[in-house]
Formats: structure tokens, sequence, C-alpha cells
């Protein structure tokens, strides 16, 4: 059956990518599809929350917002109002190691979004009245994402506590002091360093003509100028030699705490076993930390266990929400003693088979749309140097074994390499 699947994923996969690159540095990935009359447009900028440092943390989500608010040529709003007219839209996201913007539309209006988007790289408004306004919606949005959302707090305390010299230790999201204080002269500079075009790469998929694509491209885009390449992060994080723990009160409910243990990077091949890992524990009914804890011993009410995608090595996390009444310390307990027999006994071949079918149908999914193509490609293009890597997955998790799941939990779920939040409703 998996290999079926993974047959069937290898065949989907049959995508021909066109690379050009402009002299200026900027890369373009085209994937011509005329199965439906629209275009999907990814940038992909290789600037994230890694690319901050005291100060300024939150900048890289400030200027997903700014990047709406108007350019040289076009209006703030004007950019969102042309793309809804001509039947598109557009969106952007920020993430630790890259900010991403896209838009869909209908094919015959790609010039007129090759015009809007090379406007905003060469000349976007960078001025105090964007600034303040979107300052304002960001520090609203951390309020009600963050301050006012207990699990999300968990992670944040999780990550500035776990890295000591590695910048995944600041929210992506930004503390609240430096957005109160990041300067326009901040921005500028951080505009011009990251949203070069030699730190770009465009991803285009859908009902075009390459050829033509890229006499656009050049039209556009070409005489934007290269900036000084941006200084590269240093990834020297420093062993941990010891758990490290923190308490948190608040006005919850409910105790839980967050388990982060230094893991590895999306690039590390020992990163396909660390995820099989999380579902082995996390995904479904089934799996040894729902069944045990929310299911057998009913002393959690939720659970979940995951593996960082990073550039560089993230964090395997796991999740607990205990039951009211329950003891938090007693449950913490049962989960290293889940972890124990996972070190010590290993997994069945039911639950690696189980495991790997979940995640080949996943897979599937990744390139059935011009939208799911053109983010994969530009994801593992800025995440793994190679947009190539995306074609690989199935293979990848599917060669994974019985016993590199056992090597990688005995390697990996060490007391030493972790990091323990606890958070307790505040009088406990």
């Amino acid at each position: 059956l998996l290999m079926f699947f993974v047959a069937g994923i290898l065949s989907a996969q049959n995508i021909n990518v066109t690379e050009h690159n402009l002299k200026n540095g900027m890369k373009i990935l085209f994937v011509e599809d005329h199965t439906v009359p629209s275009i999907c447009y990814f940038v992909y900028f290789k600037a994230g929350g890694k690319n901050e440092r005291p100060g300024i943390t939150g900048i890289s989500h400030l200027f997903e917002h700014m990047m709406f608010n108007g350019s040289l040529k076009y209006k703030p709003t004007e950019f969102d109002r042309l793309l809804e007219e001509n039947g598109g839209y557009s969106n952007g996201s920020t993430w630790n190691d890259f900010t991403n913007y896209w838009e869909e539309f209908n094919s015959d209006k790609l010039e007129l979004v090759l015009d809007m988007e090379a406007d905003r790289m060469k000349a976007l408004k960078l001025d105090s009245q964007n600034l303040e306004q979107e300052r304002y919606i960001v520090m609203e949005e951390r309020r009600l994402r963050v301050d006012n959302y207990p699990e999300n707090k968990l992670e944040e305390e999780l990550y500035a506590h776990a890295y000591v010299a590695h910048p995944y230790q600041f929210p992506v999201i930004g503390w609240m002091g430096d957005l109160e204080n990041i300067k326009l002269e901040d921005c500028k500079n951080y505009f011009k360093t990251y949203y070069a075009p030699n730190n770009a790469v465009v991803v285009l998929t859908g009902d075009f003509d390459t050829k033509k694509a890229i006499k656009l491209f050049e039209k556009y885009f070409g005489k934007i100028p290269m900036q000084t390449p941006p200084q590269k992060v240093n990834n020297a994080e420093p062993s941990q030699n010891g758990e490290k723990r923190i308490e948190l009160k608040r006005d919850v409910q409910l105790s839980s705490f967050l388990i982060g243990y230094k893991s590895v990077s999306v690039s590390d091949p020992d990163h396909y076993a660390m995820y099989l890992l999380s579902e082995i524990l996390s995904g479904g009914q089934s799996s040894r930390l729902v069944k045990s804890l929310v299911i057998d011993k009913q002393t959690a009410v939720e659970v979940w266990a995951s593996q960082d995608e990073f550039e560089h090595p993230g964090l395997f996390k796991i999740y607990v929400q205990a039951r009211q009444g329950e003891d938090i310390k007693e449950i913490e307990s049962n989960v290293y003693e889940i972890l124990d027999e996972l070190t010590e006994k290993g997994i069945t071949d039911n639950e690696l088979e189980k495991v790997k079918n979940k995640k080949i149908r996943e897979l599937l999914s990744y390139f059935k749309t011009n939208q799911s193509t053109g983010f994969r490609i530009g994801y593992y293009h800025t995440l793994t140097g190679s947009y190539k890597n995306a074609f690989h997955l199935a293979e990848k998790y599917g060669a994974v074994t019985k016993e590199q799941i056992k090597e990688a939990a005995k390697k990996y779920f060490v007391k030493d390499q972790r990091t323990v939040v606890t958070l307790l409703p505040s009088g406990k």
C-alpha cells in the first residue's frame, strides 16, 4: 500500500520547473500549467524572525503589513483593489526563516501584477503614517494572539529560554517593547537589506507562456539594483548542558506544560524520523501520548507533539493540558515514561506503516493546485537551498526504518537537552 502511494506521488510530481536568474540576482522558478486560466505568484524573501536582533524584533512581521500600503505608482489599498477587480486576491505570512507574499489572479493580468510587485520591491511607501498605522495593528495582534492566549505564551517562553545565542529565541511577532520603539530609519535599513532582488526567490505557477513571462520579469524587475547580501545568521548555538525549567502563573483554569528538546533542521537526515515520531506520539486516538493520557488515564484534555521545520536546528515539542484537578508533575513523569519506552523498545511495524501512510497521503496534496505547488516549491527552495528537495519527500519518509526512529529518539530525547515551561493557575 505504501509503495502504491509513493509511486502515485512520484507520478504526480512530474513537474517541469524552468529556472531563470536576472542579472541583479533575483531567481524565478516557472511551472506552466494550463488546466485553469489563473496564475499564482509567490515571492520569498530570506527575511524572518532569525534575521532580527534585540531592538527590532517583530520588524519582519511589521513589513508583512506595510507591504500592502502603497508604493511609488500605486496608492494605499490600490494593490488589493486592482487584484480583486481582476478576479484575484493576495496575502502574506512571516516565519522564523522567511517572509512570503502571494497572489492568485486571472492569467491575462500577469503584466499588471508584475508591475505592482516590482514597484513595491523598489519603491515601497515607507513613511511615518505607514509605520504608525501598522505598528498599532501588530501590537494589538500581539495582545490578542500571545499576551491573552496562554498556549502561545508558553511557546514564546520556551524559545526565549531554550536558545541563548540563536535568534530563534525571538518571537516572530516581536517583543512588545521593541514593537513600541522600532524607528522609521530601522525600517528603511531593513527594507534596503532584505527586500532586495538578490535576496528573493519568485515562483510563478499556472496559465502562462514561460518565454513571454521571462521577458516581463526582465522588463519590470531587471533594473532594480541588487544590494550587498545580508550577513548570514550564525548557527553556533552552544550546547545545552542541563535541563531548564520555567514556571508561569496566569489567570487560567487548567494547568499545562510545554517541553522542548533540542532537535534538528529541516535538511538534517534525522528530520524525517523525528517528524514520524511526532505522529507516533500524538497523531490520532491510537497514538502513544493521546491513548495513554487522554483516553486511558484521562488525566489530560489536550496533547500534541511537533517537530520544527527550520533552516537551522529547531525543537521537538510536546504540549499537554491537564484535566481539572490532576497532578501536573505526575503527568509530566508519565510523558517521560512513554519516551523512555520508545528509546528502549522502539515502535511496532503497524505504528510505522500507519504514520508513513498518513504522511504520504498529506504529500499527495502538495502539488494539486497552482497555489499549493507554488508554496511548496518556494518553501523548500528557501529552507533547503533547492526546490528539488520538495520532490523527494515521499522517498525520504518512505525509507525511514524502525531502527532509525529508535535511534533518533535515543539521540534527541535527552534530559539535559530539554527546556520545560509549566503554566499554572494564579494562586497555585
